[in-house]
C-alpha cells in the first residue's frame, strides 16, 4: 500500500496514528515508501473510535493539507461511508459500492473536500476520488 501511495502522488502532510501496536506497525511499513517524510501524531483516542471521534480528530487538523488517518474499524469504515457525497460520476460510484462491500485492514479512501480548513469537513462532504484494497493493489501488479 506504500508502495501505491507512491506511485499515486498521494503525500500526506501528516499522519494521525493511533497508538495502537498493529497500527503503529502499519504506519512503519509505509513509511519508507513515501516520498517525503510527513508529521506523525499518534493519538491513543483513535484506538477503536467510532466515527465522530475520528471526524472531531480529523477537524483539529491545523492547515487543509493531505491528512492519512491510521486506526481502526468499524470506525474507519464508518467515517469514509459518512464523508463520501452521492457518487458524482460512473467510477466515483464504483468506488463507493466497493467502499461499501468491505473495507479491509490496509485499504486506502482518498477523498477530496471543498473547504478552507478541516474545521468543515461535514458528513456527506467528500467525493471519494480512490479506495483501494490491499488484494486490488495485488491483482494490479499481476497485469
Amino acid at each position: 500500500m506504500g508502495e501505491y501511495l507512491r506511485a499515486q502522488n498521494y503525500v500526506p502532510a501528516l499522519i494521525l496514528c493511533s497508538t495502537a501496536r498493529r497500527a503503529k506497525e502499519t504506519l512503519e511499513l509505509i513509511l519508507p515508501s513515501l516520498k517525503q517524510a510527513p508529521k506523525v501524531q499518534y493519538d491513543r483516542n483513535l484506538y477503536l473510535a467510532d466515527w465522530p471521534q475520528l471526524l472531531a480528530a480529523v477537524q483539529k487538523c491545523p492547515a487543509k493539507s493531505p491528512v492519512l488517518l491510521v486506526g481502526h474499524n468499524p470506525g474507519l469504515e464508518q467515517l469514509a461511508l459518512a464523508l463520501a457525497l452521492k457518487p458524482q460520476s460512473i467510477a466515483e460510484k464504483g468506488r463507493a459500492q466497493k467502499l461499501a462491500q468491505k473495507f479491509p485492514t490496509a485499504a486506502l479512501a482518498v477523498f477530496a473536500f471543498e473547504v478552507k480548513s478541516w474545521k468543515e469537513i461535514r458528513p456527506g462532504s467528500g467525493h471519494l476520488v480512490d479506495f483501494i484494497r490491499p488484494k486490488d493493489v495485488h491483482d494490479e501488479s499481476e497485469d
